[in-house]
């Protein structure tokens, strides 16, 4: 695409990666429920079962140094084609095992069943880690934050649509129904990804090559050790703020079911109240990227952070399903509110030459937060209450919030100037 008609149509180049992603979400959307729930019918308690679902983290914390390799070596296309792939191997085999397709004895059949689940949270490391990186080459960056809050978009409408397709198919098929639509929409998300335009190299600046006594191996082929020595104080200090917003949004999902149960609601009620947060949520994320473009990351990864920690805190304060629905909406609101902040502070920061490695850097910290956030819920509540528990994670946001206000610029426009300097390319290349 000629930089003209680039001009013209700023987004024309990321509208290609929402596809595949959308696909993706569903299917991932359409098992996430049922992790939990499948697990109990190979016979283990119902905490092994609940662990199941922290397989996911795991799988992605593992995997996202082979995925940075990945895709600096092979290219974001064939990355996301390859982790598609494993995603639709490891959904298969967790349905192969819960249907039970071989006739293994326990605990053997629940050992394939983990086994499925952990590829299936490395094949998500890829997958996002590919998307993200194609998206902050291909879209300039006066429109970024757009693009990167329209691929949250369609991972929260994944993660809105896919429980109901898994539970039309569980009414079929039983508990593997829900396995069956992930794999299938995973599947599809293979084919549509092999029709995704390859980038074109990117060219190493030449400021930075008269500056180094060995650019080939300092400047276009940086190890991800060399980029967290470089880039260890943006890591420690935007990258803390991203690890409080991580684990605060990983905390709501427990925080909203586990006080409405403590109010004695039913789970219906419980559904109810976090589905109209969700709900929020959603509608919020394209406005949210218009803020960031206009006004600036930080007053939208602030809002973000101060909403959530606000309505999360007001929860414990709630005694009646009207108001624990008003804390909700809060927490959806603020969520909505700073969708696609960590993937664009993520592109910002990111430098031209080793942008795979520097990102699975990035998304080391937001998984970090994703595995911390319940696990401080926990710890806080087996000392204390509930209630203490539910407060602690709403100080961590808060301190979120603060160190944000503190290391984010204000204004509009990237974090990092010099990402202006690096204008997107495309090629029509098969691999690179």
């Amino acid at each position: 695409m000629s930089d003209q008609s680039r001009g013209a149509k700023p987004l024309a180049d990321a509208f290609q990666i929402y596809a595949p992603s959308l696909i993706y979400a569903i299917g991932l959307g359409a098992i996430m429920p049922a992790i939990a729930g499948a697990s109990t019918g190979f016979g283990v308690s119902l905490a092994v079962a609940a662990s199941t679902v922290t397989l996911i983290g795991i799988g992605s914390l593992i995997a996202n140094a082979p995925a940075a390799q990945l895709a600096s070596r092979a290219g974001e296309r064939l990355t996301m084609i390859v982790s598609a792939g494993v995603g639709t191997l490891g959904v298969t085999l967790a349905w192969a095992m819960v249907a039970g397709w071989f006739p293994l004895v326990e605990p053997y059949d629940f050992a394939g069943y983990t086994v499925g689940i952990l590829l299936i949270g490395m094949a998500g490391a890829g997958f996002n880690l590919a998307r993200q990186s194609y998206l902050a080459v291909a879209v300039p960056v006066s429109h970024r934050a757009r693009a990167m809050s329209l691929l949250g978009g369609m991972i929260r409408i994944g993660s809105f649509v896919g429980p109901f397709l898994g539970a039309g198919a569980q009414a079929f098929l039983g508990m593997q129904g829900a396995f069956a639509v992930g794999a299938a929409c995973m599947g599809t998300a293979v084919i549509v990804s092999l029709f995704i335009q390859e980038l074109a190299e990117p060219t190493t600046p030449t400021h930075l090559e008269s500056t180094t006594t060995n650019p080939l191996e300092i400047i276009t082929n940086p190890t991800m050790t060399s980029l967290a020595k470089e880039h260890w104080r943006v890591l420690l200090s935007s990258g803390l703020g991203v690890l409080c917003l991580s684990a605060m949004r990983a905390s709501r999902t427990a925080v909203i079911p586990l006080w409405a149960e403590h109010l004695g609601l039913s789970p219906a009620q419980a559904s109810l109240i976090y589905g109209v947060s969700g709900a929020i949520d959603l509608i919020m994320f394209y406005p949210s990227g218009l803020l960031m473009d206009q006004k600036g990351r930080r007053v939208v990864a602030v809002s973000c952070l101060t909403g959530l920690a606000i309505g999360t805190a007001a929860v414990p304060l709630t005694g009646t399903s009207g108001w624990l629905m008003v804390a909700a909406v809060l927490i959806g609101l603020g969520n909505g509110f700073g969708a696609g902040i960590v993937m664009t502070l993520g592109a910002d920061y990111s430098p031209t030459v080793g942008r795979p490695k520097f990102l699975a850097l990035w998304r080391l910290l937001s998984d970090s937060g994703t595995l911390t956030g319940p696990l401080l819920i926990s710890v806080v509540t087996a000392i204390s209450t509930l209630a203490f528990g539910v407060w602690a994670i709403a100080a961590l946001g808060l301190v979120g919030a603060g160190i944000f206000s503190r290391t984010l610029p204000p204004g509009p426009g990237p974090v990092t100037r010099d990402a202006a300097l690096h204008p997107p390319t495309t090629s029509t290349k098969k691999s690179r």
